[in-house]
């Protein structure tokens, strides 16, 4: 059987029986007929088809007009031309139009099939050609993106040491060091310039490699910059050398730990902690490179965040960021909201609508709760991924976009396929880099920032003047649990905010829910400390905690007596939740 799909046009219907009938007992069972130009135009406006056989005269009209408005309308399969009456006049103009070929009446079952076979084999090496050429100017935009995002200067030079081509950060060099863009590498002056200038000969001249040849220069400022320079020859295909590429990376800047560490804000995040600052990293690390990113963690974390920061940093950050909740719609609506549909696809679709997809195209597309999504669309999604093509509702015209995929998900994504729920080649298709967003408990040294932040931030917000937070208030911060994570922090600043009109955040500003779960935390805290169930470690603010997540539930339910509702109340948490947190946690019945 063939899956091609093939059009006939033929205003005698015993031709077009005939032709179908070859053609459907040789295995081509997708074959389609018209009798005239209306019906073969809507037909090809409507399908997508490998091959057309058309007459060339239609009860008045002409094949010709069909042809040309194949061409017109950029399809590009293969179209043979039938006639009964062969002239020059006719044979050049399918010709001029580019038709395949070119028959004359009559046309026997072999020599139908024969013209089938070579116009079909047409059809699939030139989809390879384009292909080919897709592929190709995909590489050559990689290219550019990795050579004008990466942070090292780069120079490429001809065999005569003219500049042909340098990045962005090439360019900031040789303004810091007060030069005009150079056409030449022996313009660039002092220590810089003489050795750009020796390793660009070297390479040229021997076709060697130059590797980590290390220069300091002085700047205007009288600074000192040390460099640390590559060189390598460059080649055209037929390995004929053709000049130079030198890579130059400032090693002065200090890019240790340390000095990350001061970071306090990072794209919306706030926090100076060691996690964070690994966090920060990685964001800054898989921005800049095209591939898709899972973001994990717990409502509230902070995952849209992590989503905008990836943008941000990308070499696609001056196109769209398109967000989709997958948890808000419904299989269907999420179907036509992702991919787009035509008018008439279904019920109420009254226009043509672009999807997310599309309207993603050439930039990013975030997926949240992409953990929600029903098998059907888990397999349409991983269709996508394979392919970067999608078909939109009611069309059978695959669209083809260039779209960087971001999945975030509060759930378990490795337990639900365990449990033959998700997908386990979509899952390892969206993990390519997997980044998870610690909950606010495995952070609290980041709680006094972010509370200072959400403090100024809803004063201005709000017009308020608080200068800051009593020791008491922030005691009670600092010790809640904080389910929500950051935002349930940020939605208890903002309702203090608001209740207060003192020039300090009190207690009394704070929800009584609120200081009622903190205090439980703590006296759980000390019961677990006193008791030696878990080891004392120092909060921020001197306040003891438990050591982990398991050792607080033991603790609880230790001190309600096995009771869970009991336990769940100590701990502020439903009692789903807390059997949730027993499962995951192997905690057994006490």
């Amino acid at each position: 059987m063939h899956d091609n799909s093939i059009l006939i046009v033929d205003d005698e219907e015993s031709l077009r029986l005939t032709f179908e009938m070859f053609l459907r007992r040789e295995g081509y069972a997708n074959v389609k007929v018209a009798a005239t130009l209306e019906e073969a135009l809507e037909l090809i406006n409507n399908h997508s088809f490998d091959l057309i056989i058309s007459d060339i005269v239609l009860e008045g009209d002409k094949g010709t007009d069909l042809l040309r408005h194949i061409r017109e309308t950029g399809i590009t399969c293969p179209v043979v031309m039938i006639t009964g009456f062969p002239n020059l006049d006719s044979a050049s103009e399918a010709v001029r139009y580019g038709a395949f070929d070119y028959l004359s009446k009559p046309v026997n079952k072999e020599k139908l099939l024969k013209i089938v076979a070579q116009a079909l084999k047409y059809r699939e090496l030139e989809r390879e050609k384009q292909e080919l050429i897709r592929k190709n100017e995909r590489y050559q935009y990689y290219l550019e993106a990795i050579f004008s995002s990466v942070r090292d200067a780069i120079i490429a030079v001809d065999h005569d040491l003219n500049i042909i081509k340098l990045n962005q950060a090439a360019q900031q060099w040789l303004e810091a060091f007060n030069v005009d863009l150079a056409d030449r590498v022996d313009k660039i002056p002092g220590e810089m310039g003489e050795a750009f200038l020796k390793d660009a000969r070297k390479v040229v001249d021997t076709g060697e490699i130059i590797r980590e040849h290390l220069v300091e220069c002085v700047k205007p400022d009288g600074s000192v910059k040390m460099l640390l320079l590559n060189g390598a020859p460059l080649e055209t295909g037929d390995n004929t050398l053709k000049g130079a590429v030198l890579v130059a990376r400032d090693i002065t800047v200090n890019r240790d730990q340390d000095t990350l560490q001061g970071r306090n804000h990072f794209h919306g995040f706030v926090g100076a902690s060691e996690v964070m600052q690994r966090i920060y990293r990685l964001i800054e690390n898989v921005g800049k490179v095209e591939t898709t990113v899972l973001i994990t963690g717990e409502s509230g974390t902070g995952k849209e965040l992590a989503a905008e920061a990836l943008h941000e940093e990308s070499s696609r950050s001056s196109m769209p960021l398109i967000k989709v909740d997958c948890a808000a719609l419904a299989e269907d609506l999420l179907e036509s909201e992702l991919f787009g549909h035509r008018k008439g696809a279904f019920t109420g679709a009254d226009r043509d609508r672009p999807g997310r997809l599309l309207q993603a195209d050439k930039g990013t597309l975030m997926l949240d709760e992409i953990g929600d999504i029903t098998q059907r669309m888990q397999l349409r999604l991983l269709r996508f991924l394979q392919e970067m093509t999608f078909t939109p509702v009611g069309s059978d015209n695959p669209v083809k976009v260039d779209v960087r995929v971001i999945a975030a998900t509060n759930v378990d994504l490795k337990e639900k396929v365990r449990l033959g729920e998700f997908r386990e080649d979509l899952y390892y298709r969206l993990k390519v880099v997997e980044i998870h967003l610690p909950p606010l408990r495995d952070r609290r040294q980041c709680l006094p920032l972010l509370i200072n932040h959400f403090l100024i931030f809803f004063c201005e917000k709000h017009g308020r003047r608080i200068h800051s937070v009593s020791d008491r208030a922030m005691d009670i911060l600092t010790n809640y649990s904080w389910p929500g994570n950051v935002r349930e922090l940020r939605h208890v600043m903002e309702r203090g905010c608001i209740l207060c009109d003192a020039p300090n955040l009190l207690v009394e500003h704070l929800s009584e829910e609120l200081v009622r779960s903190s205090r439980r935390s703590q006296t759980i805290t000390t019961s677990v400390v006193d008791g030696k169930v878990g080891e004392q470690l120092p909060a921020n603010n001197g306040a003891p905690r438990v050591k982990d997540e398991r050792q607080e539930l033991l603790a609880a339910l230790e001190q309600a007596g096995g009771n869970k509702s009991k336990a769940a109340r100590l701990l502020s948490i439903d009692r789903s939740t807390l059997y949730r947190k027993m499962k995951r946690l192997d905690i057994g019945p006490p």
